[in-house]
């Protein structure tokens, strides 16, 4: 698999590189992860997995290039992906992830992150032009005029069929379906580019200091599902938050919006892990339903 992945190295780059040097790296739940080097200097971080995956790591390769292309924040280079006779994989630039993230960095990733939302906006609605996957579930991105119909139907809908397949129950399920068009009634937002799947383990900073957020479930939708995001599973620090707000203020009624744009990871960590994700997305339901 090595000499395979270092021979489409090679010919993307044009220069000559051997796999000397290989670390397995944790962190992950989906990919295997790996830094490797050729002893003298040169190294990348590659992400493994099965050869099945091709699809998932070209959907990354073009997310990370979109996010790159506005030049806002810095992204991992991607370098190549593909396959192998056994693998797929994606193969990034290497960076130095070991910056202390210090107030005035997480400030300017706030910055960065609300200059990505309002620089790369789509002229063709909410969506994407291809479909990817959140974890390994996969995210339907079908071009959508309509934000609210865009997230009944591809986000919060599509994760419930999903879940009735998995036995979850969840009784008002239908209902808050039918709400949601109330829920988001007179919230227009533009279409951004977002990462998609923003929490503190996609996000980093370099040891030069710069932010850095990676492993994207990139598309075109409301910004706030991003700041959402970033409160679910520990909120980043306040400097973060003050400084986006400084730069893009938020509309009002993000906070009832927060609870239904979380509601999608809640429910698809309940499809990927099953357990008490059920009982926590049946809590946010009834909340959004008072």
């Amino acid at each position: 698999m090595w000499t395979e992945i270092a021979q489409q190295i090679r010919q993307v780059t044009g220069q000559d590189f051997e796999v000397v040097d290989r670390t397995s790296i944790g962190g992950g739940c989906i990919n295997q992860a790996y830094r490797i080097s050729n002893g003298h200097g040169q190294s990348y971080f590659v992400k493994v997995n099965s050869a099945g995956a091709e699809a998932m790591f070209a959907a990354e390769a073009l997310g990370l290039k979109q996010m790159a292309a506005a030049q806002a924040i810095r992204v991992p280079r991607p370098i190549c992906h593909g396959s192998t006779s056994s693998n797929s994989f994606i193969v990034m630039e290497d960076l130095d992830l070991s910056g202390r993230s210090g107030s005035e960095s997480w400030a300017e990733m706030g910055r960065q992150l609300a200059r990505l939302h309002r620089l790369a906006i789509s002229d063709q609605g909410f969506g994407w032009d291809r479909n990817n996957t959140i974890g390994d579930t996969p995210q339907i991105n079908g071009w959508t005029q309509s934000w609210a119909e865009f997230w009944t139907e591809h986000r919060i809908g599509y994760q419930l069929k999903l879940a009735a397949r998995r036995g979850g129950r969840f009784e008002k399920g239908d209902r808050l379906l039918d709400q949601i068009l109330m829920l988001l009634d007179g919230h227009e937002p533009e279409p951004s580019l977002v990462h998609g799947d923003l929490w503190s383990g996609n996000a980093a900073v370099t040891a030069d200091g710069e932010p850095v957020i990676f492993d994207p479930a990139a598309y075109y939708g409301d910004r706030e599902v991003d700041l959402a995001m970033t409160e679910l599973f520990g909120a980043f620090p306040s400097a973060f938050y003050q400084a986006y707000e400084e730069t893009w203020p938020l509309a009002p009624g993000y906070k009832q919006r927060k609870t239904l744009y979380n509601l999608y990871h809640i429910l698809n960590h309940f499809n990927l892990f099953g357990g008490g994700y059920a009982s926590q997305a049946n809590q946010m339901i009834n909340q959004l339903l008072q």
